[in-house]
């Protein structure tokens, strides 16, 4: 496995995590089992970091969906480099980070992780085109 799928793997797996603390705080705020039947599934939380959480969530699927496909292109090109493998890892941990600083409220921080991750997308496709 390529450095590059390597790190495309840890990013989907840690986005299909991302649900877990908003949901357990949406478990404790109205219960399990009115959690489960789910009648307001668009009724916000009570605790304004789990509104957050829910948000970095969607904002990490919208941008896996151009993460994923660039480094597929990529390994299918077979243009991958040692600049595409760290755009690859600096791109999950900007991932992350910009969850963590998004659910604890601080926009800075928030829009300068989205900002590396977004150069990191734009190294893979660049690479992909022959640009750099």
């Amino acid at each position: 496995m390529t450095k590059e799928l390597y790190w495309l793997t840890l990013t989907v797996m840690m986005t299909g995590l991302f649900w877990m603390p908003y949901i357990l705080n949406r478990f404790a705020e109205v219960g399990v089992m009115p959690a489960i039947m789910n009648p307001n599934a668009d009724l916000g939380a009570k605790a304004m970091w789990a509104n957050r959480m829910m948000q970095a969530h969607t904002n990490a699927v919208e941008n896996l969906v151009v993460f994923a496909p660039l480094v597929l292109v990529l390994q299918v090109t077979g243009t991958a480099s040692a600049l595409t493998a760290s755009a690859a890892a600096i791109y999950f941990f900007a991932r992350l980070t910009h969850y963590i600083v998004y659910a604890l409220g601080i926009p800075a921080l928030r829009t300068i992780a989205f900002l590396v991750g977004f150069a990191c997308q734009m190294i893979i496709g660049l690479t992909v085109l022959g640009v750099i």
